[in-house]
């Protein structure tokens, strides 16, 4: 088993990681083959919408070898997605951008249950409810 020399954590959009900051200068310091890991990143996340913000955890090994594993996009990005916002509130107790429904913050849950830590579907719902909530999102009944 090969050794672990470093873990690198970068978040890059969909299909459009490239050498330049941050992945550039993150992976050229462990002398990693920056081209290979921007096509083979791009190369699976290509069927994501554009936009799509997607973290990654790159394992470099000291044979200056790597492998990464993606993560689910950040709970942040989904809620303003599913709020239809550009950004979060500057001062959310007070001032709200949008509204986001039980339902939306369950299935938000659900995907990132993976990346949670939460022991079940109920804690990983009250994490996402307390992002939203700093957001300054509106947490809404369906009916």
């Amino acid at each position: 088993m090969k050794k672990v020399k470093a873990i690198i954590k970068l978040q890059c959009k969909a299909g459009q990681a490239n050498p330049a900051p941050p992945v550039g200068p993150a992976l050229g310091q462990y002398g990693l083959n920056i081209m290979e890991f921007c096509q083979r990143f791009n190369e699976i996340t290509k069927n994501e919408p554009p936009d799509t913000i997607i973290p990654v955890e790159i394992s470099v090994f000291e044979d200056r070898t790597f492998e990464f594993r993606l993560k689910t996009p950040p709970a942040s990005y989904l809620l303003k997605k599913a709020a239809k916002i550009e950004k979060g509130s500057q001062t959310p107790p007070k001032t709200k951008v949008g509204k986001v429904t039980e339902e939306q913050i369950k299935e938000i849950a659900k995907l990132k249950m993976n990346d949670l830590n939460a022991k079940d579907l109920e804690s990983a719902v009250k994490i996402i409810e307390g992002t939203a909530k700093s957001m300054g999102l509106e947490i809404v009944d369906k009916f």
